[in-house]
């Protein structure tokens, strides 16, 4: 994507989640074109550096922008922060951060993953569990910590679950842009 068009994204991830705090419905609309969907979408939501919420899907909707807007919806509601919901006297302080997702590849060779570059997901039974590539970077972890903590940390299950015969890894890469930072 161009700078135009990650730039539109970005703004109408902030218009959508300024709509759902009003508790308004209508989808912002853009004339800017996008690149067809191939993966999924998140949306990131940071005030002073820390997390305030982070929702996507590996499932996108039939467009970008579709997938855009369902996900900064969903973003704002970020179940970890029940407590504490985003509000719309915050909005000016948060930034959005988006990351457009390639799609998923199963791999039979996890621990050759290259953390900062690939995000991962991994399904065992019932459970699953996802890390954006910049979570690795964030929290400086190898290959096997990213591994085992998207196990212990995102799918509830036992480090080092990712070696089980019967665990599935995907990996993805992800084009990561965000706002400038805004103050406090």
């Amino acid at each position: 994507m161009d700078d135009r068009q990650r730039t539109e994204l970005l703004h109408i991830a902030r218009e959508t989640i300024a709509r759902e705090l009003r508790g308004l419905d209508q989808p912002v609309v853009s004339s800017v074109a996008f690149p067809p969907v191939e993966g999924g979408v998140f949306v990131t939501l940071r005030r002073s550096g820390r997390l305030r919420g982070c929702m996507g899907t590996f499932k996108p909707k039939a467009t970008l922008l579709e997938s855009v807007d369902y996900v900064s919806r969903l973003a704002c509601k970020d179940p970890r922060f029940v407590q504490a919901p985003v509000r719309l006297e915050e909005l000016a302080r948060l930034v959005v951060e988006m990351s457009v997702l390639s799609r998923l590849d199963r791999t039979e060779t996890p621990g050759l993953l290259r953390p900062g570059e690939h995000g991962i997901m991994i399904r065992r039974g019932e459970s699953s569990g996802c890390f954006l590539p910049q979570v690795a970077v964030d929290f400086g972890w190898s290959a096997e910590e990213f591994l085992d903590q998207c196990c212990k940390g995102k799918a509830g299950l036992e480090a080092g679950a990712w070696k089980e015969l019967d665990a599935e890894v995907y990996l993805f890469t992800a084009e990561v842009f965000a706002e400038a930072v805004a103050d406090g």
